[in-house]
């Protein structure tokens, strides 16, 4: 009983510490897998996003639209940019050209 309890008391501790950490990574896609995760993210207008390479390959974030565009990333790197004006801005990887996502700023 007094091992069940302390496990309870470990986990809910867990969850507590982890909660702070999830909020701040809201507005952070990750690219793993050739993917970016959430491929559509939704954020105000003044609000930083950054792009967290976790692949073993590098990668780009590029807007069609040629508002933004980062370095190539290599694994454990990241590149951040403001979005300061309303719109829908399309993205996508150009060294992988099928990997595309959205931000969409309100």
């Amino acid at each position: 009983m007094i091992l069940r309890t302390t496990m309870a008391a470990l986990f809910a501790g867990a969850i507590l510490l982890s909660a702070p950490a999830m909020a701040d990574d809201a507005n952070t896609v990750t690219i793993k897998n050739f993917d970016f995760a959430p491929m559509a993210l939704t954020v105000s207008a003044g609000t930083s996003v950054t792009w967290h390479n976790l692949d073993g390959e590098p990668h780009t974030v590029v807007s069609v639209d040629g508002v933004f565009r980062s370095a190539a990333l290599d694994s454990g790197e990241s590149f951040a940019f403001k979005f300061t004006k309303p719109g829908v801005f399309k993205y996508v990887c150009s060294i992988h050209p099928k990997m595309v996502a959205t931000v969409t700023v309100k």
